[in-house]
C-alpha cells in the first residue's frame, strides 16, 4: 500500500513539475513580446538567455562531477567545439567568404540555407536544430576520443588531463594551417543568432530570442533528469559512491564512466551551441579555462548532486553578476550615488565576498543533493504528520 502510494505521490509530483515547466515556458513567451530592448527590464530577457545557456552547462557538468564522480575540467573545450561546429554550418553561402577573408573555406554548406530551400521557413528552424545537435555530437566524439585514455585516470590527475586537452583543443582551433575549418585566430561571425530568431504569423511578429535558448535548455535538463533516473543514473550514483563495490555489483565501470563523460560533454557542446547563438561568441580565446571554473562555482553553489541547484545557482550567479550588481562598477547603487567608492571592478569584490558567504553557510550548496520535487514531498509529509 506504501508503494503504491509512493507511486502515486512520485506521478503526481513529475505532472506538477511539468506544468510549472510548461507555465514557465509561456512566462517567457510572453516576455519575449512584451519586453522590448529600450524597456529597462530588457536586463531580465539577458539573464533569462545567458542564465539558460549556463543553467545547461551546469547541469551538464553535474552530471558528470556530480552524479558520477569523475572531475573533469574540460568543459570549456567541448563548449568551444559545440560553438564552432554551429557557427561553421549556419554562416549564409552569401557571407561565407567574407568571414574566411584570409582561408578558402573547406565548408560551404549551411544547415538553415539548405532546409529553408527545401521546406521554406520551418526548414530555416529545422536547420538550426540540425546545427546545434550535430554541435553536441561533435563535443560527444571528441570526449569519446579523449576519455579512451583520460578515464583511466582518477581525481586531480582526470582534471589536469581534461584541463590539458581543453587546452589542447583551444590551441588547436586558433591554428592556422586549420584556417579553411576554423578560420584560425580570427572569430566567426554572420552565423545564427538568436536576435534574429522571429516567427511571422500573417502582420504579426512574434520574438522568439529569449524563448529558444530557454526552451532548448529545457528539453536538455529534461533528457538529462530522464538519464540520471533510470538505470543508468542509479549505476552513476554506484560508481559515485564506491567503485569496488560497484564493480563487484556487476557495473562495467569503463562503459558507464564511458557514458557518463560522452553525454556530459554532448551537452556542453550544445550549451556551446546555444552560447554562439546568444553571445554571438564563436572565437577560441574566448573559451580558457575560466570559463571551466565559473560553471564549476555555479555547480558547487547550486549543490552538487542536484540539477535543480545547478540550475539556481546558474541563474542566481548570471542575474547577481551581470544584473543585480552593475551599479557598483558605474557609481550608483541602490540609490546611493558614491563614485569613489563604488567604481570598476567593484562589483567582482562585492560578488566574490557574497559568494564566500554562501559557501561558509551553506556548504553544501543551496539545494545539497536535493531536488525541488523533493522540497513538494517533504512539505506533504509534514502537512499529514500535523494532521494526523
Amino acid at each position: 500500500m506504501k508503494q503504491v502510494n509512493a507511486s502515486q505521490s512520485s506521478k503526481k509530483s513529475s505532472w506538477i513539475s511539468f506544468l510549472i515547466t510548461l507555465a514557465f515556458l509561456a512566462l517567457v513567451f510572453c516576455l519575449d513580446q512584451i519586453i522590448k530592448p529600450t524597456n529597462k527590464m530588457y536586463m531580465l530577457l539577458t539573464v533569462l538567455q545567458k542564465g539558460s545557456v549556463y543553467a545547461l552547462a551546469a547541469v551538464s557538468m553535474n552530471l558528470l562531477n556530480g552524479y558520477t564522480g569523475l572531475f573533469s575540467l574540460g568543459h570549456a573545450g567541448f563548449m568551444l567545439i559545440g560553438a564552432y561546429t554551429y557557427a561553421i554550418f549556419t554562416i549564409p553561402s552569401s557571407a561565407r567568404d567574407t568571414v574566411y577573408q584570409y582561408f578558402d573555406a573547406a565548408i560551404r554548406v549551411s544547415f538553415p540555407e539548405v532546409l529553408s530551400n527545401m521546406m521554406g521557413p520551418a526548414g530555416t528552424a529545422l536547420g538550426v536544430l540540425a546545427a546545434v545537435i550535430l554541435a553536441g555530437l561533435m563535443a560527444a566524439f571528441f570526449a569519446y576520443l579523449i576519455g579512451l585514455p583520460v578515464l583511466r585516470l582518477k581525481s586531480d590527475y582526470l582534471a589536469i588531463a581534461t584541463l590539458g586537452f581543453a587546452e589542447i583543443i583551444r590551441a588547436m582551433f586558433q591554428w592556422q594551417k586549420l584556417g579553411p575549418i576554423t578560420n584560425g585566430s580570427n572569430l566567426l561571425k554572420s552565423f545564427a543568432r538568436t536576435s534574429k530568431f522571429k516567427l511571422e504569423v500573417g502582420d504579426t511578429k512574434l520574438v522568439l530570442s529569449t524563448f529558444v535558448p530557454v526552451l532548448i535548455a529545457t528539453a536538455s535538463i529534461f533528457i538529462i533528469v530522464k538519464l540520471v533516473n533510470s538505470t543508468y543514473g542509479r549505476a552513476f550514483k554506484a560508481i559515485r559512491d564506491d567503485e569496488v563495490a560497484a564493480e563487484a555489483m556487476g557495473i562495467n565501470l569503463a562503459k558507464h564512466k564511458m557514458i557518463s563523460f560522452t553525454v556530459s560533454s554532448f551537452f556542453a557542446g550544445v550549451s556551446g551551441a546555444m552560447m554562439a547563438m546568444v553571445l554571438s561568441i564563436a572565437q577560441a580565446s574566448n573559451f580558457k579555462s575560466a570559463m571551466t571554473y565559473e560553471i564549476l562555482l555555479m555547480v558547487v553553489l547550486g549543490g552538487i548532486g542536484s540539477i535543480s541547484g545547478s540550475v539556481i545557482g546558474s541563474l542566481l550567479f548570471v542575474a547577481a553578476s551581470e544584473w543585480w550588481l552593475r551599479g557598483l562598477d558605474s557609481g550608483t547603487f541602490l540609490g546611493i550615488n558614491a563614485p569613489g567608492v563604488f567604481r570598476n571592478g567593484f562589483r567582482l569584490v562585492v560578488f566574490s565576498i557574497i559568494i564566500m558567504i554562501v559557501v561558509l553557510f551553506f556548504r553544501k550548496g543551496i539545494m545539497g543533493e536535493k531536488e525541488i520535487s523533493d522540497l513538494f514531498r517533504a512539505r506533504k509529509k509534514k502537512a499529514r504528520g500535523a494532521a494526523q
